[in-house]
């Protein structure tokens, strides 16, 4: 089974205990992430947002409430387990006319070239089967002077600190993991994908080679998390 198919079971599996363990597998710190990522996107008061691997919603709906009531945020992602718990969040917010989602690869968006001002990704690009085609894509529906905003787990580079994450996130996050969502295998998964992601050296010289420039990073939580920024 191609891993694409593998990643959409197993989030349509996971989904309605997706956001609890998500902010358990960060200690609670995603949210101080996803603000400072916010910040970032916003900057340039971006009438339209491409959110994708969406999952369920929050990151949107936090976009959505944070933009001109005349911008609108299109979300997308492989499981329509997650996009289900997404549109009864957008209804029960009342953004329904601001916040649109859709199933869907993003190796083939379903949009027309230079259709958005930002594309963002948080906490999904680790999942990408192919990610070099995937940042191809999104340089394609995005605007000239567009931007791309990752948002990423990673593995500290102290040692210490590097020993410390792997027994919380090898040992601890499968355990707990296990307990809530009944399916350990998801919570072994997705530590271990943050390990496999390249480092931030190799990251950025990628997004290089596919096209993007002005590219940055930045650090945040002593290198738990990072912020990756590309423009078209």
């Amino acid at each position: 089974m191609p891993k694409t198919e593998k990643i959409r079971q197993m989030f349509d599996g996971i989904a309605p205990d997706y956001d609890r363990l998500n902010h358990l597998m960060s200690l609670g710190v995603d949210r101080t992430w996803r603000r400072r990522a916010l910040r970032e996107i916003l900057a340039d008061k971006p009438q339209s947002i491409l959110d994708i691997a969406c999952g369920t919603g929050d990151f949107s709906l936090a976009i959505a409430r944070r933009m001109h009531p005349e911008s609108r945020v299109t979300g997308i992602d492989l499981s329509e387990g997650m996009l289900a718990v997404m549109r009864e969040k957008v209804a029960k917010a009342g953004l329904d006319g601001r916040i649109t989602c859709a199933q869907g690869d993003c190796e083939a968006l379903p949009y027309p070239d230079g259709s958005f001002d930002v594309a963002t990704i948080a906490f999904g690009i680790r999942n990408f089967e192919h990610r070099e085609a995937a940042l191809a894509e999104i340089l394609r529906v995005l605007k000239p002077g567009g931007r791309l905003v990752i948002l990423e787990l990673s593995v500290p580079e102290n040692a210490f600190l590097r020993w410390c994450y792997n027994l919380y996130f090898m040992h601890f996050v499968p355990w707990i993991g296990g307990l809530v969502s009944g399916d350990k295998s998801a919570y072994k998964y997705l530590p271990a994908s943050v390990q496999q992601f390249p480092g931030r050296r190799e990251w950025t010289a990628t997004m290089a080679r596919c096209g993007y420039t002005r590219i940055r990073h930045k650090a945040f939580t002593l290198g738990l998390c990072r912020m990756y920024v590309g423009e078209k």
